[in-house]
């Protein structure tokens, strides 16, 4: 049995530790956007101006996290659910 509850807080620290460093390098280092969409989403477009500032920050940080949770806490009821 998996203890969702802890599965749940870790998935949490997890997502925001990988945004914060992604929001970071992008902030830092804006000409990885481009070759993070090409080669990592397999995209080629033109991103238009970079829109950074606290708002997006924590409205992305606060999606990424619903999203984390919602796909690990399926996870965690699927893996309790199935018989071995």
């Amino acid at each position: 049995m998996i203890n969702i509850p802890h599965l749940l807080k870790v998935a949490a620290a997890w997502i925001s530790i990988v945004y914060v460093i992604c929001f970071a390098g992008v902030a830092f280092m804006p000409g990885v956007r481009p070759g993070f969409m090409r080669y990592g989403l397999h995209m080629g477009i033109d991103m238009g101006q970079n829109i950074l500032n606290l708002t997006t920050f924590i409205t992305g940080l606060v999606i990424w996290n619903v999203i984390a949770l919602l796909a690990v806490g399926l996870f965690g009821v699927l893996f309790n659910g199935v018989k071995k």
